[in-house]
């Protein structure tokens, strides 16, 4: 019988956009954005070259971080997201896991939607809105899945933490209420080698009853 796999809405968008971008054919210096309505000229403080005549295109990729307007430099189109939030705006939430959006450590979020951002080339979010775990809330008011995962001790290791706030709080957006079921489904994708499940799940269902009950009053 052949396995089912699990793919969230925000991996099929994904997926796409992979695939497109490997099929589209573009000048060595224009850089690939997939997302964006229209592609940029090469100015010529992109031309610039090595000693040995190679040339080394740096592209300049707008786009907004938990609110704020920001611009990543990348010199490959394809590096991943998550190497840029992390090495250049020092977001360190969100981890390297696995490198194939196997794992889920490297979850942010999409306007929205729970991304995978090892896999996802820099250079399809341009424009984007992207929010890393440090956006969600504060030290001094955390977001209620950060406060429930903290009064439940979800974490062990906290290397998967990340990916399991990130893709709950895209979950929890769109579902009130949801029962355990649920949630293990919208969790599946994500991976805990230390076995907490059982208290991620208690955490993810304090934080649903208290988002549910702050939209009632």
């Amino acid at each position: 019988m052949e396995a089912r796999v699990f793919l969230s809405p925000a991996r099929r968008i994904q997926l796409d956009l992979i695939a497109r971008l490997e099929t589209t054919s573009v000048p060595e210096c224009v850089p690939i954005v997939a997302l964006a309505a229209s592609r940029p000229s090469c100015s010529q403080a992109e031309r610039d070259a090595h000693g040995d005549g190679t040339k080394v295109v740096v592209a300049a990729i707008k786009l907004t971080v938990n609110g704020e307007a920001r611009v990543l430099q990348a010199d490959d189109p394809n590096m991943p997201l998550l190497y840029a939030l992390r090495d250049q705006l020092g977001l360190h939430g969100l981890h390297f896991g696995c490198g194939l959006a196997q794992c889920g450590a490297c979850t942010v979020l999409y306007y929205g939607e729970a991304l995978r951002s090892c896999v996802m080339p820099v250079s399809a979010v341009a424009g984007a809105e992207i929010v890393t775990l440090e956006g969600l809330g504060t030290p001094e008011k955390p977001h209620p899945l950060q406060q429930a995962f903290i009064d439940e001790q979800a974490a062990q290791c906290g290397y998967c933490i990340n990916g399991m706030i990130m893709q709950a709080a895209s979950f929890l957006a769109k579902t009130k209420r949801p029962t355990e079921d649920h949630v293990r489904q919208a969790l599946a994708g994500n991976l805990c080698k230390c076995g907490t499940h059982v208290r991620i799940l208690r955490a993810v269902m304090r934080a649903a009853e208290q988002m549910a009950l702050s939209t009632e009053r």
